[in-house]
């Protein structure tokens, strides 16, 4: 099975550690937060796609002496227009009819990614209590996916969507619009798959989305267990 990891973004938010370093190559206890997610990737995972844009001779860099996997391809999003079009971009290079897709600088639960990676289409999502602040997962009376709503004016303890998705080759046959931030989400892959087909929700053990410096010193000093196979 491919996974595509989506590692293209800016890291505004954790400027200015990301003006010289890609968010993904950030530390976290030693070791890049991209090695972290390559180790955590399931054993059914035998190659992987990154897509890049900001500062991507780095991140090849880092590929060609990793040793998670062998194989391995560089996907260039030459203009950065959303998480959408990234994953777009590696249409061509997939080879199975199932893949794995995460954002490349979160941090995830090993035992849940092998989950999701069961899934013949699926959402890992992550209960959190202050949905205002994440993209919010809505269930239908069977469990399975409704929508994905966006920093929702909710209270209370609800499943955010943590960026990681199973799915099937032809969500690609989807036709994405931008959003009204002008940029092409993959969250719209996700609520139109769910009106096809069922999207299990996943409720994940660990995740930990590195937004902020202060998140991302406090991981220097977290239990990560859980992320290691």
């Amino acid at each position: 099975m491919d996974a595509i990891i989506l590692a293209a973004g800016l890291g505004t938010r954790l400027r200015p550690h990301t003006l010289q370093t890609p968010k993904p190559l950030l530390p976290v206890q030693g070791q890049p937060i991209l090695d972290w997610t390559l180790a955590a990737l399931p054993k059914s995972v035998d190659r992987v796609l990154v897509v890049t844009h900001y500062l991507g001779e780095q991140v090849e860099a880092y590929l060609r002496q990793q040793t998670h996997f062998a194989h391995w391809q560089m996907v260039r999003q030459e203009t950065p227009r959303g998480t959408g079009d990234a994953l777009l971009a590696c249409r061509e290079h997939l080879r199975a009819e199932r893949f794995l897709a995460l954002n490349g600088d979160d941090l995830f639960g090993a035992a849940d990614l092998a989950k999701l990676a069961k899934c013949s289409a699926g959402v890992l999502c992550h209960p959190v209590e202050e949905p205002r602040r994440f993209g919010i997962a809505f269930r239908k009376p069977d469990g399975t996916l409704d929508r994905l709503v966006e920093k929702p004016d909710l209270d209370g303890r609800h499943l955010a969507n943590t960026g990681a998705y199973l799915f099937p080759r032809r969500v690609f046959d989807i036709p994405l619009t931008l959003s009204p931030r002008g940029e092409y989400e993959v969250t719209q892959y996700v609520s139109e798959l769910a009106k096809q087909q069922a999207v299990q929700v996943v409720e994940a053990s660990f995740w930990l989305p590195i937004g902020t410096v202060e998140v991302w010193e406090a991981a220097q000093t977290m239990d990560l267990q859980a992320m290691r196979p």
